[in-house]
């Protein structure tokens, strides 16, 4: 087998040598993750803004792709909380939520982000994920839990409340809470409260009843199932939606269809006109949702192989996640992405290889086809509840504290990217976040740390001055540059070069340490020549130690080394030792 297409297609590796006990690893595996994904799919397809059929759409064929082209065995794709609600932000920019154009957004979103994912795993871009720093995907993801909180609402107490942001969102429900529903806030908190419960105590009581540990803990994860069941049985008992309850109505009965946004105005030039348009104003959100849902996946695929002394390939992840993402788009389904507590889920009940994804969607095939009619009765004031006990998890207080301690810097991007994704939306929010890392960067590069160096005794290590007590040789002024060289510190090397040498008249050479520089490009190949004819015409030479080999290669390409006052040695300790003797030498004459 071609290595290459086995690297394109993990299944054609992994499946060789399938058997059967993986068969029944990944069947149990799957049999949990189909309880828990029935209520969670319906939950995400809520918070889109989409039918209650279409999170079941996004949880099938998603899986089936993905078992293709995917490099973890544990990572469970579909629907997730994040992605639902940055669809729901940029589908209801373009289109009413609710009509035809909604739907078809969401398909063309997904579609973008499949073609996005795909382009990027061949090109193997997977690279550009890493702009989305920790403290940003931090703040991004503490605000949307609690922004995608405060957007379940309306569901939960049934009032009237419409907004993308925490500053339109919160003074209509205080405006509306007169108009609280009560019938719809007693089932919605009910469950609420049902399921912190079941969360928190479920585990710790099957375990003094005897229940074995495994056992109490799938059984605590199945949970919301039987709260969801006994939602639709008060409903259709107590008949809820007669008192004004809004529940989840007639769920088609049936596979996914094939799917094609705008497919239902036919092929005519106007209709290709409507689709070039729409997929113009929501590539940038596509971008978005597909950075972010890559992240997420590759954070919690590499966690979880890990445990197992395991690795997943970025861009295998990234092709995966983009056929499935078309897979959705052509099967009335909306953006999805790996899944944080469906992997874990997966991961605890035993599943091995990615056929567990296959079993699942035909598990979730077969509640389709058999089990919508009992969705009926079901509350939107449940899934929304379920939908808040997952997002709220996902909020971390205490990385603000921690950020601060460690990194100011890092702390402003953290809270750039919190209060904006709160206040304007989630698209501003990571935008501005990423924005800011980037400048940072440039910041704290472009002004790197310039070290003078001596001589530590009777070693032959050079320290910073100002925090050892070192040797210093008169004549000779050692500089340690501790970043990589190139156009936004360039400037600041001449300068601070310049600088130190005005202090010290008796100076008559500088070596650059370049332990730290793993790089120069041309602008500062450019300022090292102009430092070089400086120091020159002032009778001071310049020297070059610990250069990095790939560096070095470069450097002989240019003219530098041929017009270097000094030498390139191959330690510091050796520079520092033949120019002090070569100065005695002089000395003496």
């Amino acid at each position: 087998m071609s290595p290459a297409l086995e690297r394109w297609f993990p299944i054609l590796s992994w499946g060789r040598r399938y058997n059967r006990s993986l068969l029944t690893a990944d069947g149990v595996a799957a049999a949990v993750v189909t309880l828990m994904l029935i209520p969670q799919s319906l939950a995400y397809a809520l918070l889109a803004g989409l039918p209650a059929q279409a999170g079941l759409y996004a949880s099938m064929a998603p899986l089936l792709l993905y078992a293709l082209m995917g490099s973890s065995g544990t990572l469970a794709v579909g629907p997730a909380a994040v992605t639902s609600l940055m669809t729901a932000a940029s589908v209801g920019a373009v289109a009413a939520q609710g009509s035809v154009a909604y739907v078809e957004a969401a398909l063309m979103l997904a579609l973008l982000s499949g073609v996005i994912m795909l382009v990027m795993g061949a090109l193997r871009l997977g690279f550009l994920a890493n702009f989305l720093s920790h403290p940003v995907i931090a703040g991004f993801v503490s605000a949307s839990g609690l922004l995608i909180a405060a957007s379940q609402l309306k569901h939960l107490l049934g009032v009237p409340l419409q907004g993308d942001n925490v500053l339109q969102l919160l003074p209509q429900l205080w405006q509306n809470l007169p108009s609280l529903h009560l019938p719809t806030s007693a089932m919605g908190l009910g469950a609420l409260g049902l399921l912190l419960l079941l969360r928190r105590q479920l585990k710790p009581w099957l375990k003094r009843w005897g229940v074995p540990a495994g056992a109490a803990d799938l059984a605590a994860k199945a949970a919301p199932v039987a709260v969801l069941l006994m939602s639709i049985a008060l409903s259709a008992a107590w008949q809820l939606a007669e008192q004004g309850v809004r529940v989840v109505g007639a769920v088609p009965q049936g596979l996914p269809p094939l799917t094609w946004p705008g497919g239902a105005t036919g092929a005519s030039p106007g209709a290709w006109a409507a689709q070039w348009a729409l997929a113009q104003a929501l590539w940038v959100p596509a971008l978005l949702i597909s950075l972010v849902g890559f992240v997420e996946s590759v954070s919690v695929g590499q966690s979880l192989a890990a445990k197992r002394r395991e690795r997943i390939d970025p861009d295998a992840e990234l092709r995966a996640l983009g056929l499935s993402n078309l897979g959705a788009g052509l099967t009335g389904g909306f953006p999805v992405t790996g899944g944080f507590s469906r992997s874990v889920v997966n991961f605890d009940a035993g599943a091995r290889t990615p056929a567990a994804g296959i079993y699942t969607a035909v598990g979730l095939a077969l509640a389709a086809l058999f089990l919508t009619p009992w969705l009926f009765h079901l509350p939107q004031a449940t899934l929304a509840a379920t939908i808040m006990l997952a997002v709220l998890s996902l909020v971390d207080v205490g990385v603000f504290a921690r950020t601060w301690r460690y990194a100011k810097a890092d702390f402003i991007a953290l809270f750039l990217t919190f209060v904006l994704t709160l206040a304007v939306g989630v698209e501003a929010g990571l935008i501005a976040g990423v924005s800011a890392s980037v400048l940072l960067l440039l910041y704290r590069t472009s002004r790197p740390h310039i070290a003078v160096v001596g001589q530590v005794p009777g070693t032959e290590h050079y320290r910073n001055e100002l925090r050892h007590a070192v040797i210093v040789q008169p004549g000779i002024l050692g500089l340690r540059m501790d970043e990589s060289l190139y156009f936004a510190n360039a400037r600041f090397l001449e300068d601070s070069i310049a600088a130190q040498v005005a202090k010290r008249p008796g100076v008559g050479h500088v070596v650059l340490q370049c332990s730290a520089v793993n790089d120069i490009d041309a602008s500062a190949l450019d300022s090292l020549e102009t430092i070089n004819t400086r120091l020159q015409a002032s009778g001071v030479q310049l020297h070059l130690s610990e250069v990095k080999g790939p560096v070095l290669d470069r450097l002989q390409r240019s003219h530098l080394l041929a017009q270097l006052s000094g030498q390139v040695f191959l330690t510091h300790h050796q520079a520092v030792q033949a120019l002090a003797v070569a100065g005695s030498a002089q000395a003496k004459s």
